[in-house]
């Protein structure tokens, strides 16, 4: 007669089963809480930051052009002379200008740069989520199964 098998940590496979579908439980959403923030964060670029800095340029041109009219003003006017204030006005007018298209260029850029430096990384925890969905399920499946098998085993 064969010898029978020391099974002892039936206790062991139970409470890894138990701990690996708490995990499935959780990282399952965790990954597809990064999909989502992924796209919110390109929708956050494509439109709302966009929108944002192109009101900011149209905002600052016209700060600018005022600034201009009023230096202009000042420097034909024969009751009023230029002042330091017009034209550090003025200035202030260009530069706040000229950061604003210097940010929507920028942001233009993150925008083309986007999908090309964060799909490699969303493509790793797809397969990540597509390992976790279909193959820990079987896993858990074939550990339930085992169980079963060795805890009946046992009893015999």
């Amino acid at each position: 007669m064969p010898q029978q098998a020391q099974v002892r940590s039936l206790d062991a496979l139970e409470a890894f089963r138990a701990r690996l579908i708490v995990y499935l439980s959780q990282a399952r959403p965790a990954l597809e809480e990064v999909g989502a923030e992924v796209m919110r964060t390109r929708s956050w670029l494509e439109n709302q930051q966009r929108t944002h800095w192109e009101n900011q340029v149209k905002r600052r041109s016209k700060e600018l052009e005022q600034a201009q009219q009023a230096l202009f003003s000042a420097r034909l006017g024969t009751l009023r002379h230029e002042s330091a204030a017009d034209q550090m006005a003025f200035h202030r007018a260009r530069r706040a200008l000229e950061d604003a298209e210097a940010k929507l260029k920028l942001l233009k850029k993150w925008t083309r740069e986007f999908d090309s430096r964060v799909q490699p990384m969303l493509k790793q925890t797809e397969k990540l989520h597509t390992v976790l969905s279909n193959d820990m399920v079987k896993a858990v499946a074939y550990l339930t199964q085992t169980i079963t098998t060795i805890a009946a085993y046992s009893e015999v």
